[in-house]
Formats: C-alpha cells, sequence, structure tokens
C-alpha cells in the first residue's frame, strides 16, 4: 500500500489543489471520492490538512482531515449549499477602513457572527486611520466596546498600528478578510515587503476596491506562522443558522435578553424588550442593532432566499 503524506492546503483552483508537504508544495488532483454526497459546496479549503498520495500521477488528496473549525457562508442565492472560505484558523483579522471603501458595519458584524458560530478569535483592523474625520474612530470604538472582539487601529503607508498587528500574527493561522480596498494586502505587504503582494486603486464608480485578490491563498510568513489573504467578498450570509442561536453571536444582545419579558424574544417586535429599550437608551449600538435585525430577516425569509447587500463577485461562485 501506498505511504501517504500529510500537507497542508495553501491553495485551491477549479481542478487542482496547492499542497505544502515538508516545506515543498505540490500540485494535487482531488480524488472524486470526495464529492460524493457533498453536503458543501466544495470538500477542500485553504487551510485544510489532508493526506495526499505523492506517488500517483498526478499527485492526488486521498482523505480531509476533521477540522478544528472553518469559516463558510451560503453559496449564492442559488446555492443553499456552504461554502467553506478557510480551515483551521487560529485567529481572523477583519479588515475595515477609514476613507474609500469606508467602514462597514454591516460587513463586519456578519463576518464577527460567523466567527462565533465557528469559535474563530476575531479581532477588527480600523485601517487608513490617517483619513479620519473628527471622533469617526471615537465612535467606532464605541461601538464594538462590547463586542468581545480585539481592536487594533493601523495605517499601512506610515506602519501605524503595524507592530502590533505583525506581533499577534507570529508563530499562528491567521485569515484577513475584509472588502476590496481596504487594505488586506497593503497591510501583509508592511508586515513582510519581500512579498510584494498586488494591490489596487479604488474603483471611481463603485467607490470600492477592484478585486486585486483572486483567491485565497496561504502565505508563509517570515517570522513564523501563516496569512491567508482572501478576495473581496461582497456577500456573506451565515449558514443554517436559528434564531435563538442568532441571537447568542452578539455578546451585546446577550447581556440584555434574560430581562426581556418574554424568554424566547426575538427582540424586534415583542413588548418589553429589554434590547430594543437598550438601544434606546444608548446602552446598545444603534448599528450592531441593526446587523442583528437584518440578519435575523434574513433567516426568516426561505432558506434559499437572503438579501444581497451588494452585488456578489464572479470570482467567488
Amino acid at each position: 500500500m501506498t505511504a501517504l503524506s500529510t500537507g497542508r492546503v495553501v491553495r485551491t483552483d477549479a481542478k487542482v489543489c496547492h499542497v505544502e508537504v515538508a516545506d515543498e508544495v505540490h500540485l494535487c488532483a482531488p480524488r472524486g471520492k470526495l464529492f460524493e454526497d457533498l453536503e458543501q459546496k466544495n470538500p477542500i479549503a485553504v487551510g485544510d490538512l489532508v493526506r495526499v498520495d505523492l506517488g500517483s500521477q498526478p499527485a492526488a488528496i486521498e482523505e480531509v482531515l476533521p477540522r478544528r473549525n472553518w469559516l463558510g457562508r451560503t453559496a449564492s442565492s442559488h446555492d443553499p449549499r456552504e461554502q467553506v472560505l478557510v480551515a483551521n484558523v487560529d485567529r481572523l483579522f477583519m479588515i475595515g477602513s477609514l476613507g474609500k471603501p469606508g467602514f462597514s458595519s454591516n460587513r463586519t458584524d456578519r463576518i464577527l457572527a460567523a466567527c462565533a458560530w465557528h469559535d474563530i478569535p476575531a479581532t477588527v483592523v480600523i485601517n487608513k486611520v490617517d483619513l479620519a474625520r473628527g471622533d469617526e474612530l471615537e465612535q467606532l470604538r464605541a461601538s464594538y466596546a462590547s463586542a468581545n472582539v480585539g481592536w487594533i487601529e493601523t495605517c499601512a503607508l506610515d506602519a501605524r498600528g503595524v507592530p502590533q498587528l505583525a506581533q499577534q500574527l507570529a508563530g499562528a493561522v491567521s485569515v484577513f478578510y475584509g472588502a476590496s480596498g481596504a487594505g488586506k494586502s497593503s497591510l501583509i505587504n508592511a508586515i513582510q515587503p519581500g512579498l510584494k503582494l498586488k494591490t489596487g486603486k479604488i474603483s471611481r464608480f463603485w467607490e470600492a476596491g477592484r478585486h486585486t485578490t483572486a483567491h485565497s491563498q496561504l502565505i508563509r510568513m517570515d517570522m513564523g506562522g501563516w496569512v491567508i489573504d482572501t478576495p473581496g467578498i461582497r456577500v456573506f450570509r451565515l449558514h443554517r443558522l436559528s434564531v435563538t442561536e442568532l441571537r447568542g453571536l452578539f455578546p451585546e444582545i446577550v447581556r440584555f435578553q434574560d430581562r426581556c419579558h418574554f424568554p424566547d424574544c426575538t427582540h424586534d417586535h415583542e413588548p418589553d424588550c429589554a434590547v430594543f429599550e437598550a438601544v434606546e437608551s444608548g446602552e446598545l449600538p444603534p448599528s450592531r442593532y441593526a446587523s442583528y435585525v437584518e440578519m435575523l430577516d434574513e433567516l426568516r425569509s426561505a432558506p434559499d432566499a437572503g438579501v444581497d447587500v451588494e452585488p456578489e463577485p464572479l470570482e467567488d461562485e
């Protein structure tokens, strides 16, 4: 029987995966059996640990080892299966920016909820802080003060906050997630300039970044550890989540919901709702509550339906 080797998937293409085995990357084709009875859209994701047969022609992935965690979304409004974006990560850094494309609380809150759902520690990174206007930064800090997430403010141009970010990346498997143009690749370049990852300009028409990263890729860092740079996915819907489960993914809501009159209060229409009262009194950030209500409305829709907050990019479908 052929001896199998264990490797880590560093990139996936349409019909082949790039697998690192003993510091060498091999192109491996997934065996057809991995696609049988598939409930997920993709059986293999960047970050997966796999067993490969390097002696076959071509080299083949025979098995995907159990994941300790993963980040997934509903594949699309036409495909209700789960699309796994990354697997086996120590922390996700949600990269937002000031200026353009601008900070999106909706996008950020969806990813933070997904991280809580999949047991992935999360940190919010606010990039381009040199473009802050007035008390913009202070307001953002206050909005996430009770969200139970890390917080870093950076500027890739002058390296502000970059050492703090680099310190958290060392020795870990991390994923950078955020809108195109927010500065994911720029921050990675600032931490390790020799990588020279491609960065793009902001589209004047859409006021959003062009997709300079077309696929997720796992990058080995000189200081130890890996970073997964992801494409700027514009639409993210959590996969197969109940209303009760959604409530538990917002720490601020959990703080108040035991005071609600009804134990199963959904916090959007019931009387004597402590969560809604907390929003009105300013104890619970309105932006976080708005994100929760929008996600709640999606869960109440048909299983294969959802609300596209922005057009979906072609490269992610």
